[in-house]
């Protein structure tokens, strides 16, 4: 089982829960270590006095605020701890608010919280289904690492989450951070409904499960190639931007493309088993039975990744917008 990241006591009220902290996510990511180009020797980093160029021991490092004025006020960790006494061990409920009035620019990190010790299940419990009966979620404030946090807690699937927030001083204003906003550029009407349409004809269920990190497969991958001597096949390159001009035809052509249904080699073999039986259909030439014969070999080669897409979205193949080229030929085999 997993340490606790920390540990300390949930307050709400005059209830108090004796809680741990753990993380709930985990990191996938291929990691390097840096050589030197030409050999396999390692480069490390090293803390390093930048006066004496000798290099200094964890244990003799301090925090130091520069002032500006060529002087440093210095802290020492224990000092930090020290200024806020039992805070680093509190973790008290402010109040409750809807889930719904917490933008999503404001979530970070997220834990799990677990009861610690014997015979605080019940009370554990009986927090996780009010939070989850009233869609409510606890805001706090703790202290974690010498950091203070503002988090939300909610109940989630019969466990508690903790959520750490950003303070609203550190959401920065796009209007600062972006050059070339819209404003009044707005589409027409038209256009507008246009997009609409191809949201409707592009919606999903939420399914995290269909989506994997591509990126770290092909690392993994180039690494095992590079080891054997071989070659990987390389990215496209990104699609060109849509111009204004042809806005409106890249919306209808995207739409029509999110609503067909099938390809079109099923939908004539569907019509032709329709329009096959009764009493006229013995009348038609024998030339046009050729439809029942098995198709030709799809040639997937000659076939692009636009094209591929599209058989995709046909297919409905989940996950078809984040595929690349070989994965969607892979998709439409499997499918097929």
């Amino acid at each position: 089982m997993a340490r606790p990241v920390w540990a300390g006591n949930l307050s709400f009220g005059l209830v108090s829960l004796p809680v741990g902290l753990y993380t709930a996510t985990d990191s996938h990511t291929i990691h390097f270590h840096q050589l030197q180009r030409g050999t396999s020797d390692r480069i490390r980093n090293r803390r390093v006095n930048e006066r004496t160029g000798e290099e200094v021991d964890l244990s003799d490092v301090v925090k130091g605020y520069d002032t500006g004025e060529g002087e440093y006020v210095l802290v020492e960790p224990k000092e930090l701890d020290e200024i806020a006494p039992g805070r680093s061990q509190s973790l008290e409920i402010t109040g409750f608010v809807d889930l719904d009035d917490i933008e999503p620019i404001f979530f970070d990190e997220t834990y799990y919280l677990g009861p610690r010790g014997k015979g605080f299940e019940k009370t554990y419990s009986l927090f996780e289904q009010a939070l989850a009966k009233t869609g409510k979620a606890g805001i706090a404030t703790f202290v974690m690492r010498q950091h203070e946090y503002l988090v939300a807690l909610k109940a989630e699937d019969g466990l508690l989450t903790l959520h750490t927030l950003h303070w609203a001083d550190e959401i920065r204003n796009p209007k600062d951070e972006i050059d070339g906003l819209p404003g009044k550029a707005k589409g027409t009407a038209k256009e507008v409904r246009m997009a609409e349409q191809l949201i409707e004809a592009m919606a999903m269920t939420w399914d995290p499960g269909q989506f994997h990190d591509t990126f770290q497969e092909k690392v993994a991958a180039l690494i095992k190639a590079k080891q054997k001597g071989d070659t990987v096949e390389k990215a496209e390159p990104a699609a060109e931007p849509t111009g204004a001009v042809d806005l409106m035809e890249a919306l209808r052509a995207s739409v029509d493309r999110a609503r067909s249904p099938k390809p079109a080699g099923e939908k004539a073999s569907t019509r032709t088993r329709a329009t096959g039986s009764g009493a006229g259909s013995a009348k038609k030439p024998a030339g046009k039975k050729r439809i029942r014969s098995s198709p030709k070999k799809q040639d997937w080669d000659a076939l692009t990744k636009a094209d591929l897409y599209k058989k995709a979205t046909a297919a409905r193949i989940p996950g078809r917008s984040q595929m690349s080229r070989h994965d969607l030929v892979d998709a439409l085999k499997h499918a097929s």
